[in-house]
């Protein structure tokens, strides 16, 4: 095997555009996978990264390749891999799943321990990244970097998938639909006949409408300050749409007088600090749930402690709770067989070049999800 030469886009400094490069892609070492990405979702999370560097994120390392929603097919395998070979379709996982560590045999949890702190600081296994541009290593965000045309992925960190799967639909079950259902169906275990809010209507917060609507809740009430946001809003199965900028009152003292005191269940989909106290306000005291699911890392929740005292729940959940690579092939397959929407949350396909114009989409609110083909 040899080195890859190929382009990607390379975020040289935070704050700065991505710029688009010639990197070199080094061959994967044991228990590694080379893939060649084929398309790649542009999630908040990259722009978070890249711009709320000290504010609400934690120092991160530069240079860097972002993405981390792609698909792909497999183009080498190192020593020891076993689970997939060359020409396998497959998604890399944000959350790995080793299988045998403490936290993958319990069934409480998806956060699988392997290689964690090394993909959180953008490293493999190793403590070094296989991408390099103009002689200098090249971070990979989560240690996948899909806004490359090829990366190198942890075999945990990657699972094969059905080799009919369109990976220009699919490669949005690597992170943000994947999150936001399964954060409804997994982590807030919505109820048949139950009242739903959700805040935020990204993809995330549409994936959660659509996991509130799979789960039977008999009103989904969809919250956001884009007005735009409301026909596809019902698209995925909201039944109501309530934008805060039309009330002159706090948005949770809308939702209570709307519920007759507050919703069963509650999901924060935006990773505002502000958003996620209303979230909880707008619950019912009487077993309420709240789920957070938006993406903060410094942010500081303060809360009225009678809010929780009374009954209330508050839950996290990351990628949705899924146990990632049994889970996501079951997610592609309830795509293929019509149970999943996925088409109705693609509004623009971009290429590597005009990634930029992805974030600026995203940003002002015109797109839910732009996928970039290789």
């Amino acid at each position: 095997m040899s080195v890859i030469k190929c382009k990607a886009a390379v975020a040289w400094e935070p704050g700065k555009p991505l710029s688009i490069e010639e990197v070199e892609v080094a061959p994967p070492k044991a228990h590694e996978v080379r893939i060649k990405i084929v398309a790649s979702g542009v999630c908040h999370t990259d722009w978070t990264f890249l711009h709320e560097v000290g504010k609400t994120m934690n120092p991160q390392p530069f240079p860097v390749i972002l993405g981390h929603e792609g698909a792909g097919v497999v183009e080498s395998v190192g020593p020891g891999v076993t689970k997939m070979s060359k020409g396998d379709k497959v998604i890399p996982l944000v959350v790995p799943q080793c299988g045998q560590c403490e936290r993958c045999l319990n069934p409480k949890t998806n956060l699988c321990t392997k290689n964690w702190k090394k993909t959180q600081q953008c490293l493999l296994a190793d403590g070094t990244s296989r991408i390099t541009c103009k002689n200098q290593q090249i971070y990979q965000f989560i240690g996948i970097s899909t806004f490359s045309e090829y990366t190198v992925v942890p075999e945990d960190n990657v699972t094969k998938i059905h080799p009919d799967a369109p990976l220009d639909r699919v490669c949005l079950l690597g992170c943000g639909v994947s999150t936001g259902y399964g954060a409804a169906v997994n982590t807030g275990k919505v109820e048949s006949g139950s009242t739903c809010a959700v805040f935020g209507l990204g993809a995330v917060g549409l994936a959660a409408v659509m996991g509130c609507k799979a789960a039977g809740a008999s009103r989904i009430i969809a919250v956001d300050i884009n007005p735009d946001k409301s026909k596809i809003a019902k698209t995925f199965g909201a039944t109501e749409f309530v934008n805060p900028k039309d009330h002159s009152k706090p948005i949770q003292e809308v939702l209570r007088e709307l519920t007759n005191g507050g919703v069963d269940f509650s999901l924060e989909c935006v990773g505002n600090v502000g958003v996620m106290r209303a979230a909880v306000e707008a619950c019912s005291p009487a077993g309420g749930v709240c789920v957070m699911v938006g993406w903060t890392q410094m942010g500081e929740l303060t809360l009225v402690a009678e809010d929780i005292l009374l009954g209330k729940s508050l839950k996290g959940s990351y990628f949705g709770g899924w146990k990632s690579v049994e889970a996501v092939p079951k997610l592609v397959q309830d795509y293929m067989s019509g149970k999943l929407l996925l088409d109705e949350f693609v509004t623009h396909r971009l290429t590597l070049d005009q990634v930029n114009q992805a974030f600026d989409l995203m940003i002002t609110g015109k797109s839910i999800r732009t996928v970039i083909k290789m």
